[in-house]
């Protein structure tokens, strides 16, 4: 009978510790990940032309979700890549916002026609307050990494969040530009404000003499300089971007986003808290070339370095660089020269989608072990930005984009992190038919054993007696 009872207890012991809290996220199935497709506005562009406008209301995932990827890529009415030495994205945006209800904003120039009072700001958590951004990425788009590790996910409508009367929309900038029989592919991309004919700004101000080129000189319906009688039709465009997500509870964490840019002109004073009132950040540089002869590449490289004092703290979660043709790299540290997280260009090598020569097809992510890095409030970070100077480049970027965790996953979550595909979901089914197998077989050893024992007993008399 003890053999018995304890065969029981066994089975018992192992069935609830998979009822636990533990195996719970098991049977979770990754909170079921939900994933849609979606298109930016149709765009046209036409040899040399330029794409840069606002779309206001576009298509997102709707609900109390947590997001666990955005990517993007510039397609053709018919779905087919778009190389980017023929249209190249210099960059997209998505901008979290609320707008009264009732309230229509549709285009770029309606942004600036309506009562301010029916719109607010829903920005990142970062500290330059141009860069407000929640997703966001270049030519790289196609090779760089955008997963959240789990249990983590960017948290969106919250509706705790969303102020009385108001509704959570999200807007979407695309700058693309057609370089199709281009005098200069590059400085096309780079924006220079020769090759573009142009001397005042989108609102007719004049550029200040020394602006050589960046994002002033490419406003939307600009025109960059083609080869003479070069022709290509005009065609229709679209950004496709792909949302993965998961409905929010209490097993996702949620994480902030934090933008940092190069050319944040922030210092440190006895008064200076770090907030985003004191950052300056242009986003933009230039870089002067250098003498290479006799130098390699190495020696003629442009290097700069910024100190930023972290108003928040929290663990780093995940972080990507973002740069232009020329950049060699980024790097995050922290004040001791201790590396934290760093972020290197992939360039492409042939003439297809994803892989094209002398563009930065990808960005290197860092995902560090959640507890392993942690940012405290008030520590000092140092910011670094690499580019070659072979040649002169204008209109340049240096941003660092990271995630950050308030909290660390407990025990459960830490477990929930094992299942992330159906074939774990499987193997965990497997794994629970195997065991109630066992029990079962269990139970009818344990059971024989006490039958043949009890046989023996009634069979045979005890010695002794």
């Amino acid at each position: 009978m003890e053999s018995y009872n304890q065969g029981c207890l066994i089975l018992v012991g192992i069935l609830v510790t998979l009822s636990l809290p533990y195996s719970h996220a098991f049977w979770r199935n990754e909170n079921k990940i939900q994933t849609a497709v979606f298109l930016s506005p149709k765009f046209v562009l036409g040899p040399g032309s330029v794409e840069n406008r606002f779309y206001y209301n576009v298509d997102f995932p709707k609900g109390h979700i947590a997001v666990k990827s955005f990517d993007a890529e510039v397609i053709d009415e018919a779905g087919n890549p778009i190389p980017l030495h023929e249209t190249y994205l210099h960059h997209w945006v998505v901008v979290r916002y609320y707008v009264r209800k009732g309230v229509e904003i549709s285009e770029f120039d309606d942004r600036r026609k309506f009562n301010e009072s029916d719109y607010i700001s829903g920005r990142n958590s970062g500290i330059c307050q141009n860069l407000g951004q929640f997703f966001g990425l270049g030519s790289e788009t196609r090779k760089t990494s955008t997963h959240v590790p789990n249990p983590y996910g960017i948290e969106a409508g919250n509706p705790a969040e969303i102020p009385s009367g108001f509704e959570e929309q999200w807007m979407l900038n695309v700058h693309a530009i057609d370089t199709r029989g281009a005098e200069d592919k590059l400085g096309c991309t780079e924006c220079r404000c020769d090759l573009y004919n142009i001397t005042v700004d989108e609102y007719g101000r004049p550029l200040r003499p020394d602006y050589k080129g960046g994002l002033l000189c490419c406003y939307d319906h600009t025109q960059c300089k083609v080869k003479h009688g070069f022709e290509a039709v005009r065609r229709a465009l679209y950004l496709r971007y792909t949302v993965t997500w998961v409905d929010m509870d209490r097993s996702v964490l949620p994480v902030k986003i934090y933008i940092f840019d190069i050319t944040d002109s922030w210092k440190r004073s006895r008064s200076s808290t770090g907030i985003i009132a004191e950052h300056e950040c242009k986003v933009e540089y230039d870089i002067e070339s250098c003498d290479a002869t006799g130098m390699g590449d190495d020696g003629c490289i442009d290097t700069r370095r910024i100190s930023l004092d972290m108003p928040f703290g929290g663990y780093l979660i995940y972080g990507v660089a973002h740069q232009h043709s020329g950049g060699t790299g980024s790097a995050l540290y922290r004040e001791d020269g201790q590396l934290m997280c760093s972020s290197l260009p992939t360039y492409g090598e042939g003439e297809e989608p994803g892989n094209e020569a002398g563009y930065i097809v990808g960005m290197t992510t860092c995902y560090p072990k959640p507890g392993t890095v942690e940012i405290s409030k008030g520590e000092t970070l140092i910011l670094e930005s690499n580019y070659s100077r072979i040649r002169h480049h204008t209109g340049v970027m240096g941003l660092f984009y990271i995630l950050v965790a308030d909290e660390l996953p407990k025990p459960m979550h830490t477990l929930h992190t094992v299942v992330q595909t159906q074939d774990s979901i499987m193997v965990v089914t497997i794994l629970w038919a195997a065991v109630a197998l066992i029990g079962v077989v269990a139970v009818i050893a344990v059971a024989v054993h006490y039958r043949l024992k009890r046989e023996g007993e009634d069979g045979y008399e005890a010695i002794g007696m």
